[in-house]
């Protein structure tokens, strides 16, 4: 498959999605931030930057992110959401939580997305940000609660260091 890249016009060989890696960013006055450049180039390419942020219904306290699904895969997801049985008040809690707060968006003319202030106040993020490849998706972390989760699952990895072996 091949995908144009930006306003250039040039086009570069996109075989899937892959959102790799961490990188650090920070809030200008508006709350809004950049997208990584490897991020933005396949969201361009792929979903025109449509993306839709949420929040990672799964994290624990003090450990709060936002997630970004490309919007082709969010529509994905949200069809699986509409699944759940509507008469389970666990799945209605999930559906309103994880539903209820995403936002669509689309990358501006700078490759950049305004978060909202529910959703920074969500996610506690202030200024510094760390921004999470995730393979089809990419968390949004503030950067000093990235840092204490990291070193947090860096001394306690028994819970996913034999997951390596799986796959490693």
């Amino acid at each position: 498959m091949w995908g144009k890249v930006g306003q250039s016009g040039r086009f570069w060989r996109v075989k899937h999605k892959m959102f790799r890696g961490t990188h650090r960013h920070n809030l200008d006055s508006k709350g809004r931030m950049n997208v990584p450049a490897r991020f933005r180039d396949w969201l361009n390419a792929h979903c025109d930057g449509q993306i839709v942020v949420t929040i990672d219904v799964q994290s624990r306290p003090g450990e709060h992110c936002l997630v970004a699904y490309p919007l082709p895969t969010w529509e994905k997801v949200e069809a699986r959401v509409a699944e759940l049985p509507g008469n389970n008040p666990a799945a209605r809690q999930f559906q309103r939580m994880f539903v209820g707060q995403s936002e669509e968006m689309r990358l501006d003319s700078q490759a950049r997305i305004l978060l909202s202030p529910n959703l920074r106040r969500f996610a506690e993020i202030d200024k510094e940000l760390v921004v999470v490849g995730q393979i089809n998706k990419f968390e949004i972390w503030d950067a000093q609660c990235w840092d204490r989760y990291q070193e947090n699952s860096l001394n306690n990895n028994d819970g996913f260091a034999s997951l390596g072996d799986l796959i490693l």
